[in-house]
């Protein structure tokens, strides 16, 4: 399904033995899917040639000399975070050619498996949309910022640095299990979200300093109901006002200083 933003400019489907491929020339990638630039698609062309050469020259496959992890030939492309691994691989299916890009250090790896005897098809393929489209990606010229990555619990996020017709772009990715979402900030408010962000620290910075409201702790005593009596009688011996003999004198009944603590 195609993702909101994208536009799909060409295609080339192509059938090689049980798999169907697509090269798609887009406005815009999915993430999803090996992305190059149209720069780097020459590249790989180039590179789909020299391993379809190699191939050639391989004798009939035989696992007393097979590499103990099957790659029969690597070469490494870089275009600015992104990384690409091509291997010419051997397993008991066959020979193929593993496409792996990465986007940041530690953050995950998209990759595509091209049956060896397709290589040559392949780069037909791309060829024919590279003579279309050219090889100029446009744009900025500049390198672009390595991809960054923090672990917080039991959540992954990735800090990557893009760009399209639209220009450069953050994506913030959130990882867990089963579960990854997404989201694209435009170069241009970069500096606006990052003083919100500064805005909301400070506020909970403020906010911690000033510790839990001051409170007044209790004071347990036991508590023992004594009557009040007009002014006039207190201090009158205590057999004058029916008390028994030898009680504690009577307190007034006019108001009496009690401290108290404000919350």
């Amino acid at each position: 399904q195609q993702q909101v933003g994208e536009q799909e400019l060409a295609t080339k489907m192509l059938q090689i033995q049980s798999k169907r491929f697509y090269i798609d020339i887009g406005a815009d990638g999915r993430r999803n899917q090996v992305f190059l630039a149209l720069s780097t698609a020459a590249e790989f062309r180039d590179h789909l040639s020299l391993f379809s050469d190699f191939y050639a020259n391989l004798g009939p496959p035989n696992p007393d000399t097979l590499p103990e992890d099957g790659k029969l030939k690597s070469e490494t492309m870089v275009k600015d975070n992104r990384r690409y691994y091509l291997d010419l691989k051997e397993n008991s299916r066959g020979r193929f050619l593993r496409v792996s890009q990465t986007i940041a250090r530690g953050g995950p790896r998209c990759q595509i498996a091209i049956p060896a005897q397709g290589m040559i098809e392949f780069r037909d393929a791309l060829q024919e949309l590279l003579d279309e489209f050219g090889t100029d990606d446009g744009g900025y010229k500049g390198e672009l910022p390595e991809g960054r990555h923090m672990r917080v619990e039991n959540k992954n996020f990735y800090f990557d640095i893009g760009q399209n017709n639209r220009g450069i772009y953050m994506r913030i990715s959130e990882v867990k299990t089963n579960f990854r979402t997404a989201i694209t900030i435009p170069e241009k408010s970069w500096s606006r979200f990052r003083d919100i962000f500064a805005d909301y620290v400070d506020k909970m910075k403020d906010g911690g300093e000033k510790g839990p409201t001051s409170w007044c702790p209790s004071k347990v005593a036991e508590y023992r109901p004594v009557p009040l009596l007009p002014a006039c009688l207190a201090g009158l011996p205590s057999s004058l006002h029916g008390l028994p003999p030898n009680s504690p004198p009577v307190p007034s009944a006019e108001p009496q200083d009690l401290s108290s603590c404000s919350l």
